[in-house]
């Protein structure tokens, strides 16, 4: 995978997220096709979607930079990893940080509560969020690691 950094040497546009997000999941380097869902306080579409064959993608949660409950611990971080998905990257927090740590998965989020969250099923899939000043299309390529994330329109091969 193509460092962060190296690929804002090679187009210093690419928008790369400005919200301050942390590693919990046991890969640090991640890339792939970017998924989106926006939330508010219920993670119901979060483990549907992520139960659901990955293919690779990572899967960017808007659930609007809230702290207040987990919109991922380990058994969907768990079902994820199985399923195939590169990373998940969430604006908000996760729980189970410390059993997240030992899958093969890349997490990003804000930081972590233990608090679970709603489960009615309200959200929204597949469309554009924006967060951190980067606007996540679905389809773009997204790459993180111990930098950052950074958004390309496409995959980049350096």
């Amino acid at each position: 995978m193509t460092a962060t950094a190296d690929l804002m040497d090679l187009d210093n546009d690419f928008p790369s997220c400005e919200v301050d997000l942390r590693n919990f999941g046991g890969r640090t380097r991640f890339d792939g096709p970017v998924r989106t869902v926006a939330v508010d306080g219920d993670n119901a579409l979060v483990k549907a979607v992520l139960s659901e064959p990955g293919d690779g993608a990572v899967l960017v949660i808007d659930a609007g930079g809230s702290r207040a409950s987990a919109m991922v611990g380990d058994v969907i971080a768990a079902k994820a990893a199985e399923q195939g998905w590169a990373g998940i990257v969430v604006n908000g927090v996760i729980r189970d940080s410390a059993a997240i740590a030992s899958l093969d998965i890349g997490v990003k989020a804000l930081g972590t509560n233990p608090r679970r969250s709603e489960k009615t099923g309200d959200g929204q899939q597949d469309m554009a969020v924006s967060f951190g000043g980067v606007e996540f299309i679905p389809g773009a390529w997204l790459y993180a690691d111990e930098d950052g994330v950074v958004l390309a329109p496409s995959r980049v091969t350096a």
